[in-house]
C-alpha cells in the first residue's frame, strides 16, 4: 500500500459511526478495529482518511447486517493538513465497502472524495463523483 503525502488526523477511534457512501446496500458502519495499524500499550489506534477499517453494518441490507466488512474511510470530520499547507475538512465521516482485494464493492460513490484516498487506491477513485 502506498503512503499519504498528507498530515492525517487519526481521530476515528474503535466504536466510531461511520456513514456509507456508496450504493453497495449498507447505510450506517460501526467500527470494530484498525487493520495494519497498532496502537501504543493500553491505548486504541486511531483511523484516518485512506485507512482500511472493520466495521459492522448497523442499517442497510439483510445480507450485511451484523456481518464484519471491511471499509475505507474517504472523509473525516477533522481536517487534514496537504503539504502545500492547505487544510480541508469534511462535513461527516464517511466510507465505502471494499473485498479482500481493496476493489470497491459498490459502483458509485456519494459526495466528494479526498485524494489521498485516490493516492493509495486508485481503483476506489475510480468510481468517485468528486475528488477533493
Amino acid at each position: 500500500m502506498k503512503g499519504v503525502s498528507s498530515r492525517i488526523s487519526k481521530t476515528l477511534m474503535p466504536g466510531a459511526t461511520i456513514t456509507c457512501a456508496d450504493n453497495s446496500g449498507a447505510s450506517i458502519f460501526h467500527m470494530i478495529h484498525i487493520i495494519g495499524k497498532g496502537g501504543r500499550h493500553s491505548r486504541n489506534a486511531g483511523a484516518g482518511i485512506g485507512d482500511i477499517v472493520s466495521a459492522s453494518v448497523r442499517k442497510g441490507s439483510p445480507t450485511y447486517i451484523k456481518k464484519p466488512v471491511r471499509v475505507v474511510i474517504i472523509r473525516q470530520k477533522d481536517e487534514l493538513r496537504r503539504s502545500n499547507n492547505m487544510r480541508v475538512r469534511f462535513e461527516d465521516n464517511a466510507g465505502i465497502m471494499i473485498n479482500e482485494d481493496n476493489l470497491p464493492i459498490g459502483t458509485e460513490v456519494k459526495g466528494a472524495m479526498a485524494r489521498e484516498v485516490v493516492e493509495r487506491f486508485v481503483k476506489v477513485g475510480g468510481i468517485a463523483s468528486k475528488i477533493v
